[in-house]
């Protein structure tokens, strides 16, 4: 069916999406009775597909909402429940600019069972050897060579069918990260919002569900509710929430706005392997913003405990992307999150001018895959500290902001000196002062405040062309 209208052709994406699920579970749910069928039960993704004819002209300043080609353009979707609100926005956005309608059919991918019970509550299916009949002789499941980054990595230009992708993820791949989501942060994916903070430490957790406290009980603040993990829900500032016995891998929280221009903190804890591993699943959701909140070691003799740090450059050496984005590419620094962050910092702490040089810094900051590096040969490290002009090291925010790039979300990193390990200031019990703790309740409030900035620009402000390569997706 052929559509003129975003919100008519999302509700056709609904309902062929629901038809397909619907036939998974029901055939699901006759094969563990007994009834097993003689053939597969299949059924497929919608898509959507469109054809651009010519070279219409189009703003410049635009990063997304276009194609910069004729051709034909199409990709497959799942949960346009979940993705309403985006889809009926991106298609709205080439309808505008290129004065084409959009085609909305059954694709010819077929939908994993896993996923589509995934999305439909209590049914899951068993480990293999329970069941009384093989599972791919009669339902398909996840390929993973055909679950990948190609797209978003450069490496696919084009659908097997000759056409050009819509979308930086294919249906597939969304459903493994909605997945892993709910898994790695035990929140469902509905509650997640298009403004993300990634923490390693857990006093910022124990601050974020404070501050969220508060701004429920505001009037005004446009704060609906706080999720925590477990999908534990509170509307009032305060409900109960017990937590769980057992925390996940990374567990988040949700502070609710009826638009999803809310904020999530996610806790990563430490090392670049989990900040990937967050961001390769985040990504699919299409935040507005992530940021990197955290501590780090401080480089430099003349910074304190508690002093803060704006990246303006990131020195790679965690490696956990190294195959898909080379180190040689540069990551360069946003500039509508600079100012955002400069900003909130300035309006946090008071300080503007020469006296915000007294607790900020800004430089490279280091990105290294070992936490003992210090127990290591000094001399090497070092030297290319210093050749680099870091002024910091951590563990997650080069990894956090090179998938940034590499997804097309914007990012940025703003840290809190914790240790100075190359002047004699490890990271000890009894090593931070008074001045690091009072500053650590405040680096949050910062966070929070560069994202309450950042989501009052317009989207198509905060999403750069810098971030957009040669061949690139009309879809956010």
């Amino acid at each position: 069916m052929r559509f003129d209208d975003a919100a008519a052709a999302v509700a056709e994406l609904e309902r062929l999406y629901s038809a397909s699920v619907t036939v998974l579970r029901e055939g699901f749910a006759r094969a563990l009775g007994g009834a097993l069928p003689e053939g597969r039960v299949r059924a497929f993704y919608p898509e959507i597909r469109l054809e651009v004819t010519g070279f219409q002209p189009v703003d410049s300043r635009l990063s997304f909402g276009h194609v910069s080609a004729p051709g034909v353009y199409a990709t497959t979707v799942t949960r346009p429940d979940l993705y309403r609100r985006y889809l009926t926005e991106q298609i709205e956005l080439l309808m505008k600019h290129h004065g084409v309608s959009v085609e909305i059919a059954l694709s010819q991918t077929p939908i994993p069972l896993h996923f589509a019970l995934e999305s439909g509550g209590p049914q899951v299916v068993p480990q293999e050897g329970v069941l009384s009949f093989v599972l791919r002789d009669v339902f398909d499941v996840p390929d993973l060579s055909t679950t990948n980054d190609d797209i978003v990595n450069g490496d696919r230009l084009f659908n097997a069918d000759g056409s050009r992708p819509l979308a930086a993820f294919t249906a597939q791949r969304i459903d493994y990260s909605l997945a892993r989501l709910s898994h790695y942060t035990a929140t469902l994916p509905e509650h997640f919002q298009n403004y993300v903070l990634f923490t390693n430490y857990q006093f910022y957790v124990d601050e974020f569900e404070a501050r969220a406290r508060e701004l429920l009980g505001q009037s005004g603040s446009g704060y609906t509710a706080f999720v925590g993990p477990g999908n534990q829900v509170i509307t009032t500032p305060d409900g109960e929430m017990p937590g769980l016995a057992r925390l996940p891998q990374m567990p988040a929280w949700h502070l609710k706005r009826a638009d999803g221009n809310g904020i999530t903190l996610v806790n990563i804890g430490v090392g670049p392997s989990n900040a990937k591993t967050a961001t390769d699943h985040i990504a699919v959701l299409r935040p507005h913003a992530w940021l990197m909140v955290g501590h780090c070691a401080g480089l430099r003799n003349s910074q304190r405990l508690g002093d803060f740090v704006l990246a303006h450059a990131y020195l790679r050496e965690d490696h956990v992307l190294d195959e898909d984005l080379p180190v040689w590419v540069p990551i360069p620094a946003l500039a509508e999150i600079q100012i955002a962050l400069q900003q909130a910092l300035a309006e946090v702490t008071q300080l503007e001018g020469y006296e915000l040089k007294r607790i900020l810094r800004t430089g490279t900051v280091a990105t290294i895959d070992n936490r003992n590096w210090e127990l290591r040969d000094q001399s090497g490290p070092v030297a290319r500290l210093s050749q680099a002009r870091a002024i910091a090291l951590d563990m997650e925010s080069a990894t956090i902001a090179a998938n940034g790039y590499r997804f097309r979300v914007p990012y940025g990193t703003l840290l809190c000196v914790s240790d100075k390990p190359l002047h004699g200031e490890l990271k000890l019990p009894g090593m931070a002062s008074d001045f690091y703790r009072a500053q650590v309740g405040r680096h949050l409030d910062i966070g929070l405040r560069a994202m309450e900035l950042l989501r009052a620009m317009p989207p198509e402000r905060i999403h750069s062309r810098k971030l957009r390569s040669f061949e690139e997706t009309a879809f956010l």
